[in-house]
């Protein structure tokens, strides 16, 4: 009995010591490097002097729940996904032959699982995007003609950043020369999703030309803001 007694106190001594090193600082948490602060994307999202000198901030934004309509048309402005810190900057610049616009939310999130379920919540809003819509003018507050639009999202990477894109073009009734191109960008990089929307409307055009530099400009937009975050 009295070597059982000491053997079990022996097997409790090395218990005790082993609980005592798993509870040591050494073994804390240490910060994840790779994770991403709000006020790391607040510095990234590009100003309105930084876009050009016509560019402002509008006095008035979308709600603070909502991001952007993925799809166009009439569908609603996407819902934020999860609970994440939503840093925004909406940018535009009007003129008189047309305007253009740049909304950029930083959804920065707890952990990358979380931001890539968010980047897939998104991705299944835009596979559902229909190819093409056509909608009939529009009288009162929302005035607008008759128009067509079609949609196509396709993959996007930068970097160490992966997403996609879903670019529109909008031609509306001949009556109504004017011509409208948007794309919508989605960019997960661990616990952050970029979603940045480019916007042109053109006034007194109805080709597919109307907006020659569209595509290298949106892309020059989001990758210089990809290209700030450290």
């Amino acid at each position: 009995m009295l070597v059982l007694g000491r053997m079990l106190r022996g097997v409790l001594a090395v218990v005790a010591v082993a609980g005592f090193a798993g509870c040591s600082p050494d073994d804390d948490p240490k910060p994840d490097s790779n994770f991403i602060t709000a006020d790391t994307m607040r510095n990234a999202l590009l100003k309105p002097a930084e876009v050009g000198p016509t560019w402002k901030t509008p006095t008035e934004s979308a709600a603070p729940a909502q991001l952007v309509s993925i799809c166009g048309a009439d569908t609603e402005p996407a819902a934020v996904p999860g609970r994440p810190t939503l840093v925004s900057a909406p940018l535009s610049d009007e003129g008189t032959e047309g305007v253009q616009s740049l909304t950029q939310h930083a959804l920065v999130y707890e952990d990358a699982v979380s931001a890539a379920t968010a980047l897939a919540t998104l991705k299944t809003v835009a596979d559902a995007c229909p190819p093409s819509v056509q909608r009939p003018a529009k009288s009162g507050d929302r005035e607008e003609p008759a128009y067509t639009e079609t949609a196509a999202t396709s993959p996007l990477d930068e970097g160490a950043w992966s997403g996609f894109v879903t670019v529109r073009n909008k031609q509306y009734d001949k009556a109504h020369p004017a011509t409208a191109d948007v794309a919508v960008a989605a960019l997960a990089r661990g616990n952050v999703v970029l979603l940045d929307q480019y916007a042109i409307y053109r006034l007194g055009r109805s080709d597919a030309s109307a907006n020659p530099q569209f595509s290298a400009d949106w892309k020059k937009l989001v990758g210089t803001t990809l290209n700030r975050v450290p």
